[in-house]
């Protein structure tokens, strides 16, 4: 059997001054996102903020309910926002973050599987990747290029 290597390329910042001015303001809003976030079972507050082509920002959070599979990410929450406002215009970048409970996640929280296979299906939609800039409670932040760094086995329209 023959093995493949799959690689993927992360840039890591270790505080928000060396992001970029937009990155930063995107994680700054993506943070206050969270505060809004209704997660009374987990307390794992999750926000995301995403920069349109247009230049307008829109937000996201978590949404839970007793009932967990109706639970609703932060991520497509502002994905889906963001396509019901500006059907027609792309996503340049998204600010994930969280607050949770227990505070100190010192390590980028990464979208779930459902919310990278939304995010992909947004960059087909419109051609072009969307970074993504990821942050726990603190620490370092990684800034990646496209969800395909993330997501390798890629599952897409090419399969029906």
């Amino acid at each position: 059997m023959k093995k493949i290597t799959l690689q993927s390329e992360i840039e890591v910042a270790q505080t928000v001054a060396e992001l970029s001015g937009m990155d930063a303001q995107l994680l700054a809003r993506a943070k206050e996102a969270a505060k809004g976030a209704y997660a009374p079972y987990s307390n794992f507050k999750v926000g995301a903020a995403l920069l349109m082509k247009n230049g307008v920002v829109v937000i996201g959070n978590n949404q839970e309910n007793a009932a967990y599979p109706v639970t609703m990410c932060g991520e497509r929450n502002a994905v889906f926002s963001a396509a019901a406002q500006y059907p027609n215009t792309p996503i340049e970048a998204i600010a994930i973050t969280i607050i949770s409970a227990k505070g100190g996640i010192d390590r980028p929280i990464p979208p779930c599987g459902s919310c990278r296979q939304v995010i992909y299906e947004n960059e087909i939609r419109h051609q072009c990747d969307i970074r993504l800039i990821l942050q726990g409670d603190i620490g370092k932040i990684y800034v990646i290029q496209s969800v395909k760094d993330i997501l390798p086995l890629l599952f897409d329209a090419s399969y029906l």
